[in-house]
C-alpha cells in the first residue's frame, strides 16, 4: 500500500510539473526512491547538458569506489554517457552507461558476456544515488536498500581535469 501511495504521489508531482505521465519503467525507479528527507535537499547549482559527463564521472566513481580521474568518458549519445574504467581485479576495462534524471544518477553495466545482465540499476534492490552540484565539487549521496547511507564530495572540474 505504501509503495502504491509513493507511486501515486510521484505521478501527481510529475503531472504538476507539466512533465506528463511517468514512463513505463518509472514504477521500478520509484520503488528505489530514497526517503522524503533526502528529496528535500535542492541542488544549489542548475545542471546543464555540459554537466552530464561530470556528474556521471562523480556518480560512478562513488558507486564503484574509483577515483574520479579513473572514470573515462567514452562518448555521449543523447542523454546517455558511455564510460569505462580499469577493472580492479584483472586490469581489463569495465564499461557502463550513465544517465541523470533530475538529481538521480542511474547506470547499467555494458559489454558483458550476457546482455540480459545489462540492466539499469534502478530497482528497489539497487542503491539510490543523488547528486548536488556545488561548483566544481559534486556531492554524491547514496541510499542503500537497507537504509544505510554514504556521502562523498568529489571535485570534477569542467573540461575533465580533476583534483
Amino acid at each position: 500500500m505504501r509503495r502504491l501511495l509513493s507511486i501515486i504521489g510521484l505521478a501527481a508531482l510529475v503531472a504538476a510539473c507539466g512533465q506528463g505521465a511517468p514512463a513505463p519503467e518509472a514504477e521500478a525507479t520509484t520503488a528505489a526512491e530514497a526517503p522524503v528527507a533526502d528529496m528535500a535537499a535542492a541542488a544549489p547549482g542548475v545542471m546543464t547538458p555540459a554537466d552530464l559527463p561530470r556528474v556521471c564521472r562523480a556518480g560512478l566513481a562513488a558507486i564503484h569506489g574509483q577515483r574520479v580521474a579513473d572514470i573515462q568518458i567514452e562518448g555521449v549519445e543523447g542523454e546517455i554517457v558511455k564510460t569505462s574504467w580499469r577493472a580492479p581485479v584483472d586490469g581489463g576495462r569495465l564499461f557502463a552507461d550513465c544517465r541523470v534524471q533530475g538529481d538521480v544518477v542511474t547506470w547499467r553495466p555494458t559489454g558483458l558476456p550476457d546482455p540480459a545482465q545489462e540492466r539499469w540499476m534502478d530497482t528497489a534492490e539497487d542503491p539510490v544515488v543523488r547528486v548536488v552540484l556545488r561548483g566544481e565539487e559534486i556531492e554524491v549521496n547514496q541510499t542503500f536498500p537497507d537504509g544505510t547511507r554514504e556521502q562523498a564530495m568529489l571535485r570534477v572540474e569542467e573540461g575533465g581535469a580533476d583534483g
